[in-house]
């Protein structure tokens, strides 16, 4: 089985992020084909490292994930990812809810969706998403922490990008003694940015 080649991603480790995982798997199957993915999925670990020095609270408090695309058999020539474009962006949405609630987010709500270009001019399709993390403390009573996220889907040169993530919708220092103040409208701002710098 042909992987597709990793998604290209900006400088994240000049940003202090860290590559937390690579995988190839099957994202999902259509009546017809077998989706293929080739996902990468970075932690900020600058936030990371303060929070857990300031409140010894080890957790990720911020992820991006890029992921390119495949099928088997190819799309067809003449209609290419047109045809599946729906299907894909559905598929997608639902599995980055899963992925959410498998980290821990519960009460995920899809929020408004937008478009928006990437650096190099194609359009995507971006829907964002609330939700709260329940983090449980060893020494005191669980804390609840609310969170953003957005899930970008389009198309590159002909193959499907999907990129996203999520982030502390609140500052950390309100939710958690001692943690450094935290800005969610930078978090936004950096994701949205890293999605635009995905191809």
């Amino acid at each position: 089985m042909a992987r597709p080649p990793a998604p290209s991603v900006p400088p994240l480790d000049e940003r202090g992020w860290a590559l937390v995982e690579e995988r190839q798997d099957v994202r999902f199957e259509l009546p017809t084909m077998r989706v293929l993915a080739h996902t990468l999925v970075y932690d900020d670990a600058d936030l990371r490292d303060r929070v857990r020095e300031a409140t010894g609270v080890d957790h990720h408090w911020r992820f991006f994930f890029a992921t390119r695309l495949g099928f088997e058999p190819p799309l067809p020539p003449l209609t290419g990812t047109a045809s599946v474009y729906g299907s894909v962006r559905s598929e997608s949405r639902r599995a980055f809810v899963a992925d959410l609630r498998d980290r821990g987010v519960d009460d995920v709500e899809r929020a408004r969706s937008e478009r928006m270009r990437t650096e190099t001019g194609d359009r995507v399709s971006v829907t964002r998403y609330r939700g709260r993390f329940r983090l449980d403390l060893d020494d005191g009573d669980p804390v609840s922490v609310p969170v953003a996220g957005l899930l970008g889907v389009w198309t590159h040169d002909g193959t499907f990008r999907l990129a996203g993530g999520w982030y502390p919708d609140q500052s950390l220092a309100s939710v958690l003694d001692d943690a450094p103040a935290t800005d969610p409208n930078r978090f936004r701002n950096d994701l949205v940015d890293l999605v635009r710098g995905t191809a």
